[in-house]
């Protein structure tokens, strides 16, 4: 992926110990007002392919967007067809690129999931899993029983990437996963002994934030399991940007209103995580506002902090492990 000049920091592992990489953090000019179009100005992304899934609304279309207008070739894949073909065609139009396609995707039904994926031929250079659901009010099961968020959120993207990875790892230079997370993941680690709340009495923040947190550990295991295959694999949180995302919440955000980002602004991140040049050969890591966060060591309440922050149990490599042996076993039921 070509680019234009780059005045970044970008600080490389000091030390390792054991299984934890201690690293410094990687930091960038760009800030939580920049948008999508401007962290990849001067790249150049003629003959990519990328998918990007639930980006029939949202930030999603923006990040179809940007990627389009960067040359590459893009694939919508989303539940509500109609809408998808709607915004293929609008960006299509607006970036004057033809190559901005949809394909049906439903992450809850492991036989839809399982269509996409066989249904991909050829290499593919970025996956953008991008679809989410938030805070479901009411307890709500898919069809293989698994609580709703963690099977949106994670589990569908699980199966889809590690279905797509001999495309991905196919890539002639490379393919990069990114994986839209939350800073939602800060209220709550990854319940490993009930994910399915069949003890546990139902909370729609907590199912929600270990669902986001099961993201990032999906980033940091696939990157030790898949480095060598050519594949980067890292998270991120767009930050707080009003879209069809907040339905259940009553369509409110409660984020202070000078957090608050545009459609825009809230794509900026994906789209840096994805096409980044600086970002080449580096995996397992968790971004915001165009920066990679920095872990927390204490509650943190002031939303301008935490917005800037990881949980260390979200970046956890046992974590990852135990995650991802779990959400092999839950695919294989």
């Amino acid at each position: 992926m070509a680019s234009g000049d780059e005045d970044r920091t970008v600080r490389t592992t000091v030390a390792v110990i054991g299984r934890t990489t201690m690293t410094t953090q990687i930091t960038t000019p760009f800030h939580w007002t920049d948008t999508a179009d401007q962290v990849s100005e001067g790249i150049d992304l003629t003959g990519k392919r990328a998918v990007v899934t639930g980006a029939a609304s949202g930030i999603g279309v923006e990040t179809v967007r940007t990627l389009a207008r960067r040359g590459a070739d893009v694939t919508i894949a989303a539940r509500r067809m109609d809408a998808a073909q709607r915004v293929a065609e609008e960006v299509s139009a607006d970036t004057g690129n033809p190559n901005v396609h949809t394909a049906p995707l439903e992450l809850t039904d492991r036989r839809s999931v399982a269509a996409f994926a066989d249904s991909w031929t050829g290499p593919l250079d970025l996956l953008v899993n991008n679809a989410g659901v938030m805070m479901i009010q009411d307890l709500t099961r898919n069809a293989d029983g698994r609580e709703m968020q963690f099977a949106t959120n994670h589990l569908g993207h699980f199966d889809l990437t590690t279905r797509l990875h001999d495309a991905l790892a196919s890539a002639s230079d490379g393919a990069r996963v990114v994986v839209v997370s939350s800073s939602g993941h800060l209220f709550g680690p990854v319940v490993f002994d009930d994910v399915d709340y069949r003890f546990r009495i139902y909370d729609p923040v907590s199912a929600y934030a270990q669902s986001k947190t099961a993201e990032i550990l999906f980033a940091v295991g696939a990157t030790e399991r898949w480095a060598d295959d050519g594949i980067t694999v890292n998270a991120l949180n767009p930050g707080a940007i009003k879209t069809d995302l907040q339905r259940h919440v009553g369509g409110s955000l409660a984020t202070p209103e000078h957090l608050q980002k545009n459609v825009q602004q809230g794509a900026s991140t994906s789209v840096f995580v994805a096409v980044s040049p600086l970002l080449a050969g580096i995996g397992g890591r968790y971004f915001n506002d165009n920066t990679e966060a920095t872990p927390a060591t204490e509650r943190i309440t002031d939303p301008a902090v935490l917005v800037t922050t990881v949980a260390p149990y979200a970046l956890d490599p046992e974590n990852a492990d135990r995650m991802w042996t779990m959400s092999e076993r839950f695919l294989a039921a």
